[in-house]
């Protein structure tokens, strides 16, 4: 059963609606242990003070502000509670706005919103009408002793929760050295109408189960291969990829490379008495060999 992390509220104008929130992530990775290289021992880590060499509890750890070297003002969880008691426990929405005006780069972390006990109703209100309206919501959220920009929107039959950043957080591309070399560089019309063909012809609807990390697979398949007493040659590293000397010709041959070829091309459609003869068991027509990859896909 899931465990929720959070709860309280999402307040938007006089309407509360109590909310517990969960978790809608868990990415994936493969942790490594430290070890000893010489015993193969895992390494621990503790807390230590280093004014007296003993280890300290976690009990006994406060947090500390550096103000000066060496100096430090401490801070209680109570104390950063008693700040603003209502934002601890409330998804305060300030205003309603349409997704596309958000640059994705503002966003952080996904969570889940269910109502608590009570809440449903209010909660089934909310979610209707942020769907009807194509609308979400924009407010504030103290997570973990932080408060949040925060966005709220409807995933199919809940509500969401995303974490954004602040907009001093985001750094501006004009930091970037190379801006300049972007700025003068130019591409001709059918460089620019390639590229487009290009694009269109990689275009897909977005799904994302045909996305996978193959590099955490390779790694997981290598430690296997490990455990099971193989030796591992090690590969030569590969080199850093480097712009193509003629952009045209990479154009071209990456359009070559994505366009069906003729044995692809669907097969002249038959008379319909020539179908009848070439009929499945069932009486339909037979399919080509690329309809019934896609049938059975």
């Amino acid at each position: 059963m899931a465990r929720a992390i959070w709860s309280g509220a999402i307040s938007f104008g006089l309407v509360n609606v109590p909310v517990k929130l969960y978790t809608a992530t868990s990415p994936k990775t493969v942790r490594f242990n430290q070890l000893s290289g010489k015993t193969g021992a895992r390494i621990r880590q503790k807390r230590v003070d280093p004014t007296t060499d003993e280890e300290v509890s976690y009990e006994d750890i406060v947090k500390g502000y550096e103000i000066t070297p060496d100096r430090y003002v401490t801070i209680t969880n109570e104390e950063l509670e008693a700040l603003d008691p209502k934002a601890t426990k409330t998804i305060d929405i300030e205003e309603f706005v349409d997704l596309a005006e958000i640059d994705p780069i503002y966003y952080d972390h996904n969570y889940y919103l269910a109502p608590t006990a009570g809440g449903a109703k209010a909660y089934r209100l909310l979610l209707d009408a942020m769907r009807e309206s194509g609308k979400i919501g924009i407010g504030k959220v103290v997570i973990r002793s932080k408060q949040q920009l925060c966005a709220l929107r409807p995933v199919g039959e809940v509500l969401a929760l995303t974490t954004m950043l602040w907009g001093d957080e985001v750094l501006s591309p004009d930091r970037l050295d190379e801006i300049g070399e972007i700025e003068e560089a130019q591409a001709t019309d059918r460089e620019l109408k390639m590229a487009e063909q290009l694009i269109d012809s990689l275009s897909a609807e977005f799904e994302p189960e045909k996305f996978h990390d193959e590099y955490r697979e390779q790694v997981l398949e290598m430690i296997e291969r490990k455990a099971a007493g193989e030796e591992i040659a090690v590969q030569p590293q590969a080199e850093e990829p480097a712009a193509a000397p003629d952009l045209m010709a990479a154009l071209e041959a990456s359009l070559a490379a994505v366009r069906p070829s003729d044995d692809d091309e669907p097969a002249p459609k038959p008379r319909r008495r020539a179908a009848a003869k070439s009929a499945d068991g069932d009486g339909a027509p037979a399919r080509s060999s690329r309809s019934r990859a896609k049938a059975k896909g």
